[in-house]
């Protein structure tokens, strides 16, 4: 089988789960569609939450992604990798030690399991625009803005959604200039602490 038509099902039949349970992400895909755009051409990035970023990366590494780097915070750490065509896939995980007692991560990964895209980024062009116009249509957004405005990527979450109570999953909108398509951890970690829903 082509790897490439296996990887377009599977990234169709992930991001499909993702909007039916996600309605920030809904409302976006609903405006794209309204202008022809659709949602798939805007995504920057999908993230995995796992116990195991190396053996939860393999689906995606046999379909053509190549790790590319780690970024390491207190008490978690991730993985990206990278496609040529295909949105990064940011892949995070506690750390299996001490360090990771007070992360986030295996609480949401015992409750969810590590099928589901915890959020998906999309790239917006004026992120404060973006948040105005998806306001006006009802959603919520948590935290502030990260990243100074002229930065290479400012970053947001919408409030999570969520099941039973618990935080799942958030819409991220990401603003990047001057070709920048890395992950600040600064910022990756502030973005974190707004989606547990605290």
């Amino acid at each position: 089988m082509d790897r490439t038509a296996e990887l377009d099902r599977l990234m169709e039949k992930m991001v499909g789960e993702y909007l039916s349970r996600n309605s920030a992400a809904m409302v976006l895909k609903e405006m794209l569609d309204r202008t022809g755009v659709g949602f798939t051409p805007v995504i920057d990035h999908v993230t995995l939450r796992t116990n195991n970023i190396d053996r939860r990366a393999e689906q995606f590494v046999a379909l053509g992604y190549a790790y590319d780097e780690t970024l390491e915070f207190d008490d978690w750490y991730a993985k990206v990798y990278r496609r040529t065509g295909y949105p990064a896939l940011f892949v995070d995980q506690a750390y299996p030690d001490d360090r990771g007692k007070t992360s986030i991560i295996p609480g949401w990964v015992d409750r969810f399991g590590d099928q589901a895209f915890h959020h998906i980024a999309v790239r917006v062009e004026d992120i404060e625009q973006a948040i105005e116009r998806l306001k006006s249509h009802g959603v919520v957004f948590s935290g502030k803005i990260v990243g100074s405005p002229g930065g290479q990527l400012r970053q947001i979450f919408s409030a999570p959604e969520m099941v039973d109570g618990q935080p799942f999953s958030v819409l991220e909108l990401a603003e990047r200039h001057r070709g920048y398509q890395g992950f600040l951890p600064p910022q990756a970690d502030s973005l974190m602490r707004s989606s547990a829903g605290r």
